[in-house]
């Protein structure tokens, strides 16, 4: 029985609208991860930053370091990082979902 099922839905998948559906959902998906994990990135780096500064600022050797200082940039340089990285992995996947699903079609009308 679990197996008719499993066979159903992998059938259902050859089906070249929903595999196209699916592969656009998967890259959206990855376009959102891509652009947590780079947020995250961005932002890791700049509490190092931050500490580094700090630091040196505990020893004598610089001014009183607020996180205020430094989290603020970060946070907009974040967004625009993450957001370039997330667009170029959305558009490329997009783009080649499109051409995947349109050279299966031309393939098709050929045979």
């Amino acid at each position: 029985m679990v197996t008719a099922i499993a066979r159903r839905y992998l059938a259902a998948l050859r089906n070249p609208s929903r595999a196209a559906r699916l592969a656009t959902a998967l890259w959206i998906a990855w376009a959102v991860i891509v652009w947590n994990v780079v947020f995250d990135h961005v932002i890791v780096v700049a509490g190092r930053h931050y500490l580094n500064a700090a630091d040196l600022a505990a020893q004598g050797s610089g001014a009183y370091a607020r996180i205020d200082d430094w989290t603020g940039p970060a946070v907009t340089h974040a967004l625009w990082i993450a957001t370039a990285a997330g667009a170029a992995v959305l558009a490329i996947g997009l783009v080649s979902v499109r051409l995947a699903a349109r050279a299966r079609v031309v393939r098709s009308v050929r045979l």
